[in-house]
């Protein structure tokens, strides 16, 4: 283990010194490699196994910011040149099984769960690594390598069905766009309409909250009409059922308001032919909740009142990598889900262990650390204790933020999400 992680230290050095020198045309066509694997295991340890590859139609992402130095995310996907070794691409993501590996059920059984990534397509022949971080040291350790030939016949070129997607806001190339795609689940052919007005109006929702009202031209909107046999989506702590094209459901974890779905390969067949930087998936249903993992997905619901300010919570998750602050409700976690005596990778929260990295040049000259929440301090930028699930322990930038109870953004979450846009639109981060 301390091999592999040496060796990615080795990797991640030479990429900081030299990822300004990949050239995508020299390296990549303007269409995706996905990925399909199996990540396996239980509280103790996890592995990862090749499922199936595709090439993809349409590549969305940066092609200047190929190398992702934001270090977010439980895991890592890697490629580089198989001749030299060098580093062309990078990016973070999280998983829904991260999470589950951190229940209770996760100390008495093993289980393996389907995930999927895209990557540009590669010109020369290629190795791609998938890393996990360990929580213990939070380092990335590797859990499969692949050896790449794009010419290779076990490369699936075939189309798969083409959904009715809709044009909500094109605002240019989306090499230089965020792509943000909206998904329909839980909605039959015949509420194809509705979706669309509802995938306008919760895009319009996003573009009037600040820091994206700022950048609302840096966008283009997709929907992506996939039909449901039937009409809404599992509540399966109350016997409900729902035939639906994403599988999605209530009670995640066995917390009632965490709508997820397990069916990453059924999101990505829905999104095959569609540029795409962020997924949110749309649920037909006015119940309350919805969930986020970073570049992943975020999920919502159409039609409860609060879903406008939850979907841009889930949001701040799945795009800008920030952490839940709240420190008072029901969670599915059965221990502690931070290390505190760890640095959390997320930019909104801190265990003061190297809070240097974090918020600390956005705060006020003589601002106490930890902060006490009185009047003195309590409407300004500081480091409040409780955050992350736990009332104690770890610390967020201000008292009340959208990641916490639905406030607007703070400055170190409006900061979290420029650089992101930022990175998306190939500027400088």
């Amino acid at each position: 283990m301390k091999t592999k992680k040496s060796l990615l230290i080795l990797f991640l050095f030479v990429a900081s010194n030299s990822y300004a020198q990949v050239q995508f045309g020299d390296w990549f066509e303007k269409k995706s490699l996905r990925v399909d694997f199996a990540l396996s295991g239980n509280s103790e340890y996890q592995q990862a196994a090749l499922q199936q590859m595709r090439e993809e139609p349409v590549w969305g992402g940066p092609v200047k910011n190929l190398i992702d130095t934001f270090y977010y995310g439980g895991y890592y996907v890697n490629l580089y040149d198989k001749a030299g070794k060098q580093l062309i691409y990078s990016r973070g993501f999280n998983t829904l099984f991260e999470e589950w590996r951190s229940t209770e059920q996760a100390k008495n059984e093993t289980q393996s769960w389907t995930n999927s990534i895209s990557v540009p397509f590669p010109k020369k022949e290629t190795v791609l690594e998938i890393t996990g971080r360990d929580r213990s040291d939070m380092q990335f350790y590797t859990l499969m390598t692949l050896d790449i030939d794009p010419s290779s016949i076990f490369i699936d070129r075939g189309k798969l069905k083409e959904n009715a997607v809709t044009q909500i806001r094109y605002k240019g190339e989306p090499a230089s766009k965020v792509d943000l795609v909206f998904i329909a689940e839980g909605y039959t052919a015949e509420e194809e309409k509705k979706f669309e007005a509802d995938a306008g109006k919760f895009a319009e929702s996003l573009f009037n909250t600040p820091p994206f009202d700022t950048r609302r031209d840096d966008f283009n909107v997709w929907a992506v009409a996939l039909a449901s046999e039937e009409s809404g989506t599992d509540v399966s702590g109350k016997g409900v059922f729902k035939n639906t094209a994403l599988n999605a459901g209530y009670y995640t974890f066995g917390v009632s308001r965490y709508l997820t779905t397990p069916d990453m390969k059924s999101i990505r067949d829905a999104v095959w032919n569609v540029p795409c930087d962020a997924i949110f998936i749309l649920v037909n249903t006015d119940m309350y909740g919805g969930g986020g993992m970073y570049n992943f997905y975020a999920m919502g619901t159409s039609d409860n009142a609060r879903t406008p300010v939850v979907f841009v919570h889930e949001f701040g998750h799945s795009f800008a990598g920030l952490a839940d602050e709240y420190f008072s409700s029901e969670v599915a976690y059965d221990e502690a889900f931070y290390n505190l005596e760890k640095e959390p990778w997320e930019p909104n929260i801190t265990t003061l262990i190297d809070f240097g990295s974090k918020w600390k040049n956005l705060l006020p000259a003589n601002t106490p650390i930890p902060t006490p929440l009185n009047d003195t301090c309590k409407d300004k930028p500081g480091v409040y204790e409780g955050g992350g699930y736990l009332p104690k322990g770890i610390y967020r930038p201000m008292d009340h933020c959208m990641m916490r109870d639905f406030a607007p953004f703070c400055p170190v979450c409006s900061r979290a999400v420029l650089r992101m846009i930022n990175f998306l639109t190939d500027k400088s981060y």
